[in-house]
């Protein structure tokens, strides 16, 4: 049961709110800009980056800014566009919030040009320079080529960025799972 906030928390959640909505918004950027620094700002020291699929499983600030050079050697231009973001807060601790973000991005990897879905499950970390994401899951609708696009939408294996066909993360309930995970976000 959450306890009632003072009107000076309830402040505080809001510039917390637009702050960490900021980082998930300046992550395209920082991403679309191959901004190595910029990485470095947005993640926290000890930070974890994971896919859902597994190619992604990096700790640590300097292993993450490693993941993310050998992705940008793979991709040409990119373009990431953020869309809703759910963020929850601790009540049991301030500094420490996950959210729930909502993206598209337009890549052009290995000189095809690729449309990808995706959903980013967050930690994130109040840090004395801000707030910062203290872990990143990614998982995937779909990753296809944009010549692709509409017959792997009804595909299972629409996961096409490795150069073979893989299961989409996706709705979990095609996978033989299920959302148990997305109620932690609904109220």
């Amino acid at each position: 049961m959450t306890t009632a906030l003072t009107l000076e928390q309830r402040l505080t959640r809001i510039e917390d709110r637009t702050e960490i909505t900021d980082l998930a918004v300046l992550y395209g950027y920082v991403m679309d800009e191959r901004d190595i620094p910029g990485i470095r700002r947005i993640f926290c020291e000890d930070a974890t980056l994971r896919s859902a699929d597994g190619v992604f499983a990096a700790s640590g600030i300097d292993e993450i800014v490693r993941v993310y050079q050998g992705r940008f050697a793979a991709l040409g231009a990119t373009n990431h566009f953020t869309h809703g973001h759910v963020i929850r807060f601790d009540d049991g601790d301030p500094g420490s919030a996950h959210g729930l973000l909502a993206s598209h991005a337009e890549v052009v990897r290995d000189g095809k040009p690729m449309v990808v879905a995706l959903r980013y499950r967050d930690r994130y970390r109040r840090t004395p320079e801000g707030w910062r994401f203290a872990d990143r899951l990614m998982s995937y609708m779909y990753y296809v080529d944009v010549r692709e696009y509409a017959d792997a939408l009804g595909d299972a294996l629409r996961v096409r960025a490795y150069g073979d066909r893989r299961p989409a993360d996706w709705p979990e309930v095609l996978n033989g799972g299920g959302a148990d995970w997305l109620h932690d976000y609904l109220r």
